[in-house]
């Protein structure tokens, strides 16, 4: 029987349970078949057909190994006249089924990401494939369509028109355009432009804000090689990474950059430096025969396995060969990508929330995170937007059933008059100025962080950082340099300290009292042995490269970074390895092993005048030797092997190698030469700590802002570098405040409950041992207290931690594209300190918001309430809705702006940070507030009322409109006006001189606007297009305009501090004077300038009298606002007088209790002696 008859094997039990199936018939028409999971029949015989190559990703690797059996181990291709319908991938697909991640699990239950736990014979039957010859060409190709390139996923960005549609779905700008669609309506185009153009500026300004291409992705992507050293068809060739697929047979280096996450077959001295995944600076040894079970109990657990390599990482020293397991998005740098493009708990719920429609799905997939000030930004607007719907709402219904009509527009009917009260009402609740005050303060906060080394990417964060309440950070390259330096030197019984710090060889070697300098030209030979020794031991260079800026040289280690220190030691000393391998060349090498734990060079020596020189000691001997071995390592495994110590000339030498000259045995070089050794010395390394990180911390500490040490680093280590570093203070209790992350998950990779992190959390300072997920989980979990969580870092470990922060600060010299593309903010000079002068900014941004916000509220709260006060009294409009823009907008704006500029008060870092869900005016602020608004509201209704009467000599809106109505009913409105002229002139009557009546002694004889019997004398003429309202309504609302200008233009030196008196700091900051002015000669312009004060806003000039009422008006509010503040001020010390004595007292207390304490002690003690 051929392999097509029935005695061929069937798909798997699991197979058979799928619903449904697809008869796939032999080429002959017999009725012999097997089984596929798919959805329609595939008839290879002949006909069409309908299926695409995804009905076949769904064949396991069991099935595919039946099928194959069932059809005689021949593969089956379908006939040609079959490529019209499918692809040639689909065609490939077909006939050669792939192995997937789902038969690796058939094969063996556990994890697939458990690939260190499974021997490599193992993985290659899961991956089919051959450890000598590798994948074929066919392979290839159809594992690149079942699992795609191997390059990471780059992050959707957003397009810029999507974020400027979206800052209009906002209820404070709905309202805005309700106004301007209303005013255009009623043909009122300059206010209906107008509106319409401040709101395209404020969705311009906000886009602006919110565009900022992110490119973690894009880093991330960036550092893969891209090429690759692989066996295919029995043969090394080089191919783009992206073309690797698992199962590939890669060979590495010395050099290369791992293209994906790979499991070792073979390996000989094999290290990697994985800084970019963990943040450590430590090479790490890898070896292929590494345990393949899970660590012991008691035993620690490593971050990496030791037996893989994995993506993006970097080989250091060695060689070796192995299977390619996991690439993109699958591999553990992928995971890191997945992990920043991942949303929040918050984010996706609100995504949840808003998915119900195609709109909200947009938005929810769009909108950016928000940062607290943002928050309290728009929780600030939706509260003004809620009030002055309500306000709006009862406007027009107050109106309504007053009936009240415009004198202005006799002819316009109630409701229309009452939308545009609405209009007025949205209008001046909404502060207009506020998106572009905002953008200048951030803008002008981040100009000034530049000076101070920080560089903001995101401007919404330049105040985040201000709130900060707990900085999350990397200890490696943040908190320390990340350059393991050389600090001490021991030999010849002395020790010795090395100064400098990092890869720069500058510094020097100084006995231990730090007095006296081992000179490098006649020095201590000891130490220049010593020294010598490590970089004849070395294959590390110490280089000297152009800067990123083309103009600072950087010093830079190439080679095994646990060897830099020694080169850069050496360096300081004026021991150079150029100059030295031309001197003393190497013979033989027996590199670095983790088992034998040291290295062993073989160098010729020089003969100066018949002596054997090892640079200024001279070595023993009868006749000169020719060869010394140099042997560094481990201080157990070194001193073992020692007989003698270096004193004088006591270097035991050497005249020919201990093994033949043929001998390729690394082992047997290694017993020959690494004893009996003399003993030279040692030289201790640290990753130093940062310089001034102590006092930045302290000065956190005292700004009651916490600082969190999140670290890969074992636990004992951790809390050592912490100590040093004063972040765990003398006294502090380890325990309770450094935990080993495993805690959060001590059953694998399964994390406690929420309740139970956030314990831990709450009391941790130094977290060892963290992954990348266990960082954002820290951070979460701080979020969740309430708490405003900055987080710093370098290396690709950090970047979805800095994105998740509401804060991310990345490092600008040792920092990865990566994660300063995560970031929010970066450190240009990798400085810790930075970050505290960032934060004095920050709380400086904040309170400047706070004054320049309070300053704003007062005028649209006082301006809501004269609308509404005004409809509701039957008193006409006091502003136009373009009124209301202007002194919102410009008049307004530009002291708004000058507030945004202010220095601070220098003990703004004595204060606590504000809490992550704390309002931006809150309590006393808003007794100001409303206390301002109050004043604001009682002079304008001051003004305006005396407006009205000295203008028309009636206030409400009825008895205006009715004012000129003659005997008869006839309406003469546009014939006479009384207005009060003054003590002097008193009350004057002006008519239309060019108006044509038949009898003028009727008209001027009779009761006309309340008044009666006077003379045609007593007329004045205005022209012939004299209206009585329009001019007496435009100059009480001229008055309105100025009181409202000038109250604010003095309100802008009172709000400047809370409590100090505006007298104190009076001149202090230059932009305000510039804006007082600019803001006084605009208003006077547009009250006094033809066609502007007319034309366009419906000014009239106002006589002298008029002037000195507003200015009067704006002296006392100023007066007002000063008495409150003088108010706060005796209250806030009577307050910290009382906190003094109660301190004081709790002191006595504690010292009272302390006191106690020792007496039992000393009583207890006593007894026991007894």
């Amino acid at each position: 029987m051929s392999g097509y008859e029935s005695g061929a094997s069937l798909p798997s039990r699991s197979l058979r349970d799928n619903a449904n199936y697809a008869r796939l018939e032999s080429p002959r028409g017999s009725s012999q078949s097997f089984e596929l999971p798919a959805h329609h029949v595939v008839d290879v015989s002949g006909g069409a057909r309908s299926f695409s190559a995804a009905d076949l990703y769904h064949v396991d690797a069991k099935m595919a190994t039946n099928a194959k059996s069932a059809m005689g181990g021949r593969s089956t291709p379908l006939p040609d006249h079959r490529s019209r319908f499918l692809s040639d991938g689909e065609l490939l697909l077909a006939a050669n089924p792939v192995p997937t991640r789902e038969s690796f699990a058939t094969l063996n239950e556990t994890d697939e990401k458990t690939w260190h736990q499974r021997s490599t014979e193992l993985i290659s039957k899961m991956l089919n494939t051959n450890l000598e010859r590798g994948l074929n060409g066919m392979d290839v190709e159809r594992r690149i369509l079942r699992y795609g390139v191997n390059a990471l996923e780059e992050e959707a960005k957003t397009p810029v028109i999507v974020i400027f549609l979206l800052q209009f779905y906002n209820l404070i700008i709905a309202m805005l355009l309700f106004a301007a669609l209303a005013s255009l309506a009623l043909q009122e185009w300059v206010e209906g432009i107008a509106i319409l153009a401040i709101v395209t500026l404020n969705a311009a300004v906000a886009t602006y804000q919110e565009y900022s291409a992110s490119n973690a992705l894009a880093a991330l992507a960036s550092l893969s090689s891209p090429q690759s050293l692989v066996m295919r068809d029995g043969m090394q060739q080089v191919v783009d990474s992206k073309q690797l697929v698992p199962g590939d047979i890669v060979i590495l280096v010395t050099g290369d950059v791992v293209p994906a996450d790979i499991r070792l077959f073979t390996s000989v001295d094999l290290k990697c430096n994985e800084m970019l995944l963990t943040g450590e600076s430590e090479d790490v040894p890898k070896k292929y025969n590494a345990p393949i079970h899970p660590a012991g109990a008691g035993k620690p657990a490593k971050l990496t396995a030791s037996n893989m390599v994995f993506s993006s990482t970097t080989i250091t020293a060695g060689n070796a060969r192995g299977i390619v397991v996991e690439t993109g998005m699958n591999t553990r740098v992928g995971s890191i990508a997945a992990l920043l493009q991942a949303k929040s708990g918050t984010d996706a719920a609100v995504e949840k929330k808003w998915i119900r429609n195609p709109i909200g799905d947009c938005i929810a997939k769009h909108r950016p995170k928000l940062t607290p000030l943002q928050r309290a930004l728009h929780h600030t607007g939706y509260v003004m937007g809620l009030i002055a719907v309500g306000v709006a709402i009862l406007v027009f219904i107050v109106g309504m059933i007053r009936g009240t009509e415009d004198p202005r527009h006799p002819d316009r009917p109630t409701y229309l008059t009452m939308i545009m009260a609405a209009v007025s009402v949205a209008v001046s609740a909404v502060p207009e100025g506020l998106p572009m005050v905002v953008t200048i303060c951030l803008s002008s906060g981040t100009a000034e962080m530049v000076k101070k080394n920080v560089l903001v990417r995101k401007l919404a964060s330049v105040e985040t950082l201000g709130a900060a309440s707990v900085i999350c950070t990397d200890k490696t390259g943040t908190l320390t340099e990340g350059k393991m330096t050389a600090v001490k030197l021991w030999g010849d019984f002395r020790e010795y300290s090395i100064t400098g710090k990092g890869f720069t060889p500058e510094g020097s070697i100084l006995s231990a009292d730090g007095t006296s300098q081992a000179e490098p030209e006649a020095g201590n030979a000891q130490v220049r042995a010593t020294l010598m020794a490590s970089v004849l031991c070395s294959n590390t260079q110490l280089k000297q490269v152009e800067g990123e800026d083309g103009e600072t040289p950087r010093w830079i280690p190439f080679g095994n970074s646990s060897e830099a220190p020694l080169v850069v030691a050496a360096a300081k000393a004026g021991i150079w390895e150029d100059n030295l391998l031309e001197d003393y060349p190497r013979l033989v090498e027996v590199p670095f092993s983790s088992s034998r734990k040291m290295m062993v060079t073989v160098n010729s020596v020089p003969v100066v005048n018949g002596t054997a020189m090892f640079d200024t000691l001279a070595l023993p001997g009868d006749r000169p030797p020719k060869l010394v071995a140099n042997v560094k390592g481990a201080p157990n495994y070194i001193l073992r092997n020692c007989t003698q110590y270096c004193r004088k000339d006591a270097i035991q030498p050497m005249h020919e190698l201990p093994f033949g000259k043929d001998c390729d045995d690394v082992d047997e070089k290694f017993a020959a030469l690494s004893k009996p050794l003399v003993f030279l010395g040692l030289v201790a390394s640290i990753d130093p700590e940062r310089d001034g990180v102590r006092d930045a911390i302290a000065t956190a500490r005292a700004a009651s802002i916490r600082t969190v040490m999140i670290t890969g680093d074992y636990l004992a280590t951790a809390v050592a570098i912490a100590k040093n570093i004063d972040l765990l203070q003398v006294g502090a209790d380890p325990d309770a405040q450094a935990t080993d992350c495993t805690q959060l998950r001590p059953n694998g990779d399964v994390y406690l409950p929420p309740a139970d992190i956030d314990e831990i959390t709450s009391r941790t300072l130094v977290f060892a041992r963290a992954k990348p997920e266990d960082k954002i989980e820290i951070v979460k979990s701080l979020q969740r207290q309430g708490l405003i969580a900055a987080m710093t870092g370098d290396g690709v470990n950090d970047a979805p931690a800095l994105k998740e922060a509401d804060i991310g600060v990345a490092m600008g010299i040792s920092g990865t594209e990566v994660a300063k593309g995560a970031s929010d903010m970066i450190l240009t000079d990798d400085n810790f300190c930075s970050i505290v002068s960032a934060v004095e900014k920050g709380r400086v941004i904040y309170a400047n918001i706070q004054k320049f916000v309070m300053f704003l509220l007062s005028t649209n709260i006082g301006e809501i309430i004269l609308i509404f006060i005004s409809v509701a009294g039957g008193f006409p409009l006091p502003l136009e809705a373009l009124h209301i823009l202007l002194l919102n907008l410009f008049t307004d704006g530009m002291p708004a702006v000058a507030l945004s500029l202010e220095k601070g008060d220098p003990h703004i870092m004595a204060e606590k940070p504000r809490h992550k869900q704390s309002s931006l005016i809150h309590g006393r602020l808003w007794l100001l507030v409303l206390f301002n608004a109050f004043l604001l509201l009682a002079g304008a209704m001051t003004t305006f009322l005396l407006g009205l009467y000295w203008n028309f000599g009636e206030l409400l809106t009825e008895d205006i409109y009715n004012a000129g109505g003659g005997p008869d009913g006839t309406d003469y409105t546009d014939v006479t006006c009384r207005r009060w002229e003054g003590v002097d002139d008193g009350w004057r009557v002006y008519g239309n001189c060019a108006a044509q009546y038949s009898d003028g002694s009727y008209i001027f004889g009779e009761e006309v606007a309340g008044m009666t019997s006077f003379e045609n004398s007593t007329v004045y003429c205005e022209g012939g297009d004299y209206d009585c309202v329009p001019v007496g309504l435009g100059r009480a609302q001229t008055m309105v305009f100025l009181g409202l200008a000038f109250t604010e233009v003095l309100r802008a030196y009172t709000v400047r501090h809370f409590t100090e008196p505006v007298f104190a700091r009076m001149l202090s900051n230059g932009y305000m004077q510039l804006a007082a002015c600019m803001s006084v000669i605009l208003t006077v312009l547009v009250s006094n300038v033809p066609v502007i004060m007319d034309d366009i806003f419906g000014f009239e000039y106002i006589p002298w009298y008029q002037w000195l009422v507003v200015g009067a008006v704006a002296v006392n509010n100023a007066f007002w606002g000063e008495v409150l503040k003088a108010f706060l001020r005796r209250k806030d010390r009577a307050q910290a007088r009382w906190d003094h004595m109660k301190s004081g007292f709790e002191e006595i207390l504690l010292e009272i209790r302390h006191v106690r304490h020792h007496v039992e002690r000393l009583e207890a003690g006593g007894l026991k002696r007894e």
